[in-house]
């Protein structure tokens, strides 16, 4: 299984029939650039970007030469969305057991790495913009070094902030 050697097997859990990895794709994902970062294993890479914040650190986007001039505008944000590819991350479970939960629950419930389309979603904050060098310099990061980036967006809270948003309500 691809990316199978960091992520151990856990009992509950639930492989695709067929990898999607290995199949024939319909897109074409352009990876912009790369994160760096002070992690270089998944032990010690924070699980979400609280922690990442409390670990300390700082970390940067390197943005390749060609998507450069794309960072025009971004310094009026003051908090970035990145978009990674997680490309260390078995993508055939489709039912996970987290270490830290008693049961089972499927992929689109959770915020694992281990998914189809092993794409990141981390909003963090821009501390310095160095567009010549396409530079992003952020607080904080919740990604291994030399993860590959495949989009950024502002943040911008009026649209992307659900003040009453909940998660883990029952029916």
């Amino acid at each position: 299984m691809a990316g199978r050697s960091m992520f151990e097997e856990r009992e509950g859990e639930q492989p695709l029939a067929e990898d999607p990895g290995a199949m024939p794709g319909d897109g074409h994902i352009v990876f912009i650039g790369r994160i760096r970062s002070p992690w270089t294993t998944r032990e010690e890479c924070p699980k979400n970007m609280g922690a990442a914040r409390e670990k300390g650190g700082g970390a940067t986007v390197e943005v390749d030469a060609p998507y450069r001039p794309g960072l025009a505008g971004l310094d009026r944000a003051s908090h970035v969305v990145i978009l990674t590819w997680l490309q260390h991350a078995p993508r055939n479970l489709i039912i996970q057991k987290p270490r830290h939960a008693s049961d089972a629950k499927g992929v689109f419930g959770l915020r694992s790495p281990a998914r189809p389309n092993p794409v990141g979603l981390h909003i963090a904050r821009l501390v310095k913009l160095d567009i010549e060098a396409g530079v992003l310099t952020l607080e904080a990061i919740d990604a291994l070094d030399g993860t590959p980036v495949i989009d950024l967006k502002p943040y911008i809270p009026s649209v992307d902030a659900y003040p009453d948003a909940v998660f883990g309500r029952s029916e």
